[in-house]
């Protein structure tokens, strides 16, 4: 098992210096998921009927030590959907990361799309890290490709016409 990666952006930053510090995060994240303790204990868990929340306990210790805090509350206060919380947040100069942890809805409930939604409409933050299973069986047998289904939906927001106020998706395939 390796963990897939993968950086969607618009193709002019509004912030390329926060990017840059984002993005040294991404690479901290992931060498963080690629350690062979980490890599370990993803594949222990990642089995049919695991919940999100198990991968999310085997990441936290990660992204905290990195600066994320865990179900940030407040950070959609100005709209109507004000109880949402994402898996982690952390501030970056004037913008933030929200991290997100999918599992077995990740496509067939358009949960990325959820992820995507939530950084898009959240004020405090211009980047997404999404952690997705590369593939996942379901209950028919038949197997999900989430990473590459998701990268593929995830992408038409980083055509110029479809820009979203989103900078960058930095997307994970464990």
């Amino acid at each position: 098992m390796t963990i897939e990666f993968t950086i969607l952006k618009k193709s002019e930053l509004r912030a390329p210096a926060t990017f840059a510090e984002v993005e040294h995060l991404a690479d901290c994240f992931l060498e963080f998921l690629r350690r062979p303790e980490t890599m370990q204990k993803i594949k222990e868990v990642h089995k049919f009927g695991a919940s999100s929340s198990e991968i999310q306990a085997l990441v936290f210790p990660g992204a905290e030590a990195l600066g994320f805090s865990h179900e940030k509350k407040g950070l959609f206060n100005n709209y109507a959907v004000a109880g949402l919380r994402p898996d982690y947040f952390m501030k970056v100069r004037n913008s933030g990361v929200l991290l997100e942890v999918e599992r077995g809805k990740t496509t067939t409930n358009n949960m990325d799309l959820l992820d995507l939604w939530k950084c898009h409409i959240c004020e405090q933050a211009d980047y997404l890290f999404l952690l997705v299973p590369q593939q996942r069986p379901s209950k028919n047998g038949k197997v999900m490709h989430h990473f590459k289904q998701v990268k593929k939906r995830l992408s038409t927001f980083f055509i110029s016409r479809n820009h979203v106020n989103v900078e960058g998706v930095f997307l994970f395939g464990y």
